[in-house]
């Protein structure tokens, strides 16, 4: 089914097959949902809570582990692929003399604070503007060739500087546009998430909020979206929370809990639902990985962090050599027969694993962390050595 959808004055096609796959990247997601336990809490819900005002400063996730696995050497070459507010990247620069960190962002705003950060660490800090996809353009117009970098960060997610922006509109809690688009406006022409819940069908929109906000209520939810924008368009973050909440029973709204056991509001597996599509966010992480891979010396080292389940198990799954190219074999009617081939200690042909895990059981933030920086809360790190 083809849907036209007007883009700030422009048409855009999309190509959407109804049978969860967006192109591209529903296909992605069918691969890395299985049967494995979820992390967190029955909800899911991996967004501040909706009724928290709370305004954390902007504190690097897990720093002390991330500075362990990453085991920075002098004079070595970084890659910080997603530069955020650069807390990482700080603390990199100052782990050990002469470091040279390649800062990427695909947000225009970060990367004005990586270009402050380079101005006070002279020829240390490189930034990069663009998307885990643009990667390699970006570090051969460098002169970077693969195999030379030393470690890699993939910081996955929406950045906490993202989501305090109302006008990003990245937060349920703040009412702003119903943007959600990382990029800012470097493609004028990208749908942004008002472009979606005003345009696509009640069985698309149930299709997304399903794959990527494992929504139980999805075809409730859709429904009264399509209902309302009959009314006037879904403009602004709050309005759209509104109308999600709207679906439900009063009661209901804020019945589900975060890990920290706060009330957390029924709009926000929609929203988390909304930005992965919009800015395509699991083949962009699935793309970025496999930059790392191609730009990592050998014994190189990676080191991941991730904010929900669908990224925690494309990144297992990456490490664990499996191929995620063809994704159409990883539906559950096969699920229990490949494992029980890789119990049995055999591969796929063809198939090599490049990774060698640096830690025996994912990396979970300590209590202590959370208190400090509740938005790190649902984060898992892995860190792994590309093999040689």
């Amino acid at each position: 089914m083809i849907f036209c959808i007007p883009v700030r004055s422009m048409s855009l096609t999309w190509n959407i097959n109804l049978t969860m796959r967006r192109t591209r990247t529903l296909k992605l997601y069918s691969s890395v949902v299985g049967s494995s336990s979820r992390r967190g809490p029955p909800d899911g819900s991996e967004e501040l809570s909706a009724g928290s005002s709370e305004k954390p400063p902007h504190t690097p996730v897990m720093l002390k582990e991330v500075l362990h696995y990453l085991d920075i050497q002098p004079a070595q070459v970084v890659l910080d692929m997603t530069f955020g507010g650069g807390g990482h990247t700080k603390a990199i620069l100052n782990a050990a003399p002469e470091v040279t960190v390649l800062a990427l962002d695909r947000d225009p705003t970060a990367i004005c604070l990586a270009q402050q950060l380079a101005k006070e660490h002279s020829g240390r800090v490189k930034p990069l503007l663009g998307r885990f996809s643009e990667l390699e353009s970006l570090l051969s117009n460098m002169n970077i060739k693969p195999g030379s970098i030393d470690a890699v960060l993939l910081d996955a997610g929406c950045s906490s500087m993202q989501m305090d922006q109302a006008e990003r509109g990245f937060s349920l809690s703040k009412d702003g546009p119903l943007d959600m688009r990382m990029d800012g406006e470097r493609y004028p022409d990208m749908p942004c998430a008002a472009d979606v819940v005003n345009t696509l069908d009640q069985q698309a929109l149930a299709s997304i909020l399903t794959a990527y906000g494992e929504e139980r209520n999805a075809r409730k939810i859709a429904s009264a979206i399509v209902e309302a924008r009959r009314v006037n368009p879904i403009t602004r973050t709050q309005q759209l929370a509104s109308v999600v909440a709207g679906s439900f029973p009063p009661g209901v709204v804020y019945a589900r809990k975060d890990r920290l056991q706060r009330p957390a509001h029924v709009a926000t597996k929609t929203f988390q639902a909304l930005r992965i599509f919009v800015n395509d966010e699991l083949n962009e992480l699935h793309t970025g990985l496999r930059a790392a891979q191609a730009v990592l010396k050998p014994r190189g080292r990676l080191c991941t962090i991730t904010f929900h389940s669908l990224e925690d198990r494309l990144v297992k799954r990456f490490l664990q050599g499996e191929d995620l190219s063809n994704l159409d074999h990883f539906s559950p009617r096969k699920q229990s027969n490949k494992k029980e081939k890789l119990a049995h200690g055999k591969k796929d042909s063809g198939l090599a694993v490049h990774w060698l895990p640096l830690q025996k059981k994912v990396i979970t933030p300590e209590k202590d962390d959370v208190s400090e920086n509740p938005r790190g809360r649902s984060s898992k790190l892995r860190a792994a050595l590309l093999a040689l």
